[in-house]
């Protein structure tokens, strides 16, 4: 039997936790409603109550809950960051996942029991740097940041004793782990502490003839012919002339998928694999979580068997993303 692997699954909403659960989510990663996880977008994450029910529906079918607290408290105002842990911890999370370093000291002392996971905003990806992390704060587990190759991901957990996570599938980011200084710099609200990229009060879709125009703030994002669907507006992946040529100049809208690779990182020594995609509905969720369960549970027959999830992909694109390097 091949290692168990671990499917970790997203959730922005009571019913996306529930669809992920029946669909074989392993485990299930959310946040609270508020700034203190990473994907703080209007009607999305869980109050107190809805995530304590939501671990009660999850362990009763033997599937876990992780807590994303995983943005950076602003200065002078640590409180609901150290509260989010206190409570996750009270209502009994599986482990929460940090990326602060003084949150993850207050967590490890005031939660000695709680499990703490290292986010991928730590941007942790060399062996003396997680070392650190294991030896301060006794993490059990890193999410690598999606800039190593299965090789490198291979030879970092030889030499590392906590567990590794990575992402197999979702949107990519240009920026350092989700740390959008782009987005700060047009919206005038940090990714870092308010919890969100792009955020939606700083979005505006306008008609400008037979074309639909997206912008963020002041700036003009894309405009989209009538028969283009009309994508939400990041500025990594906005669409601009240079040199008489409209482009994706930061990063085409493409989407990670690491299904044909499963047997690699497997052998490499990984535990988790992680889908991106709190922000999406529970259609996503349910296809994308069943591919995967589907996938994970073929190694143990030698072969990979997943679904073919382009049409749902960011512009209907997939790609391996930094873990086949050819051009290294």
């Amino acid at each position: 039997m091949i290692n168990t692997l671990e499917l970790v699954c997203p959730a922005g909403t009571p019913a996306a936790l529930r669809t992920a659960v029946d669909n074989g989510a392993d485990v299930v990663y959310l946040g609270f409603r508020d700034q203190t996880n990473a994907r703080n977008f209007p009607g999305l994450n869980f109050s107190r109550p809805e995530l304590e029910q939501g671990i009660a529906y999850a362990h009763a079918r033997n599937c876990e809950i992780y807590l994303a607290i995983n943005t950076f408290p602003t200065a002078g105002n640590p409180e609901p960051w150290h509260l989010a842990v206190d409570d996750g911890a009270g209502l009994g999370v599986d482990a929460v996942i940090l990326a602060d370093i003084g949150l993850l000291d207050y967590a490890a002392h005031k939660h000695p029991g709680l499990r703490l996971h290292l986010s991928v905003q730590a941007a942790a990806s060399n062996p003396e740097t997680i070392h650190f992390y294991q030896q301060a704060f006794n993490i059990k587990r890193v999410v690598l940041p999606r800039v190593l190759s299965v090789a490198e991901i291979t030879a970092l957990n030889k030499e590392i004793s906590v567990e590794t996570e990575v992402f197999v599938f979702g949107r990519l980011c240009v920026m350092a782990e989700g740390r959008c200084a782009l987005s700060s710099y047009v919206t005038g609200q940090s990714p870092n502490t308010n919890g969100v990229c792009s955020p939606a009060c700083a979005v505006r879709y306008e008609e400008d003839g037979d074309r639909m125009v997206s912008r963020l703030g002041d700036f003009t994002i894309n405009a989209f012919e009538a028969d283009e669907p009309a994508g939400y507006p990041t500025l990594c992946k906005g669409r601009f002339v240079a040199r008489g040529t409209a482009s994706y100049l930061f990063e085409d809208p493409v989407s990670l998928n690491a299904a044909s690779i499963l047997p690699e990182l497997t052998a490499a020594g990984v535990t988790g694999l992680k889908i991106e995609g709190r922000q999406r509905g529970k259609a996503y969720i349910a296809e994308v979580v069943s591919s995967f369960r589907h996938a994970v549970d073929s190694l143990a027959d030698g072969m990979v068997e997943a679904s073919d999830l382009t049409a749902i992909a960011e512009g209907q694109r997939k790609t391996s993303g930094a873990y086949d390097k050819t051009w290294r």
